[in-house]
């Protein structure tokens, strides 16, 4: 599939994410595509128009009859990222419903972004219109991180669409500290270190990117091949979340370097009335990646308790 240029206007917006060449871009494209390898095929790769840019899609399915009419499964990653992070998950979720994997404009991947989004109400309107431009009217909401914010202010701003939400270790629920930019820029720095020393560093730093080469090439590469211009974005209120009404699972790493987790699934629960909050160890904040088959479960679980099903 053609993927649109990042050339023209858009170059000069200082609140626009951009590539710096051409040639970077396409040596992230092809650090992706190892990584998508290593989770289930996509069916179809689709570009959806908004008023904030093109939303690039990928989309999974089962191949059971019934599973393809369950209610589908809508990933949104974290910062940094694109949707393939998700491969650990795909294969999974899509054995038992549909499945869209969005890569978020603004950050590296195949949406190519035309308008800043990062205000609340701009990042309600582009899921709003994603979601709409795929023909999705009710879907189980997945984010982590920055894509756990975005999910969150959906079910706060634009929950129409929305039969749940999970969030696994997100942003939005506390502003985001000194101590996570510290593991951020640790875990970078660890990614040149000598190989035999990286089992180590990722077991210290809950990092599973320093001990999966194509993990590790994907991250180094969108690190030099992509400008990511908005600022962090802050948390929900008190007020903002009590308004929440979707079924809504959040699931934190008892490592976390974002969240205070003992905090926020005593809070979560209090302030969204049914909510489930849960606390996974042995992981910190990348749950669906290095316990994906407990996540999994998990999450699934979830699904099919808000849809009234039984899994087998």
């Amino acid at each position: 599939m053609a993927v649109p240029k990042t050339t023209g206007p858009a170059r000069t917006q200082t609140d626009v994410g951009r590539y710096v060449s051409d040639t970077w871009r396409e040596r992230y494209f092809a650090a992706c595509d190892a990584v998508y390898a290593l989770g289930a095929p996509a069916l179809e790769e689709q570009d959806v128009e908004t008023s904030f840019g093109t939303t690039h899609v990928y989309r999974y399915g089962p191949t059971e009859p019934t599973a393809r009419s369950r209610t589908p499964v809508v990933l949104v990653h974290g910062a940094g990222s694109c949707s393939a992070m998700w491969y650990p998950n795909t294969p999974d979720l899509s054995a038992e419903r549909p499945v869209y994997a969005l890569d978020t404009p603004g950050d590296p991947g195949r949406s190519v972004q035309r308008a800043p989004l990062h205000q609340p109400e701009h990042a309600a309107q582009w899921l709003e219109e994603t979601l709409a431009g795929l023909g999705l009217d009710r879907v189980h909401l997945v984010g982590v991180s920055y894509g756990g914010w975005l999910a969150v202010n959906q079910a706060h701003r634009g929950p129409d669409r929305l039969a749940s939400v999970t969030l696994l270790d997100p942003g939005g629920l506390e502003k985001v500290g000194l101590r996570f930019f510290a593991w951020l820029f640790a875990g970078l720095l660890a990614t040149f270190a000598p190989e035999p020393l990286r089992p180590r560093l990722a077991a210290w730093l809950e990092q599973p990117v320093l001990v999966m080469p194509e993990l590790r090439t994907m991250i180094r590469t969108a690190v030099r091949a992509y400008r990511i211009r908005r600022p962090s974005p802050r948390p929900l209120s008190e007020a903002d979340l009590s308004t929440i009404r979707t079924p809504l699972y959040l699931l934190l790493g008892k490592r976390s370097p974002l969240l205070h987790p003992q905090r926020q699934v005593e809070r979560v629960p209090r302030l969204i009335p049914g909510a489930r909050a849960e606390i996974l160890s042995g992981t910190g904040h990348g749950p669906q990646i290095d316990h994906a088959k407990e996540t999994n479960r998990r999450m699934l679980d979830f699904m099919a308790c808000v849809d009234g099903e039984t899994r087998g």
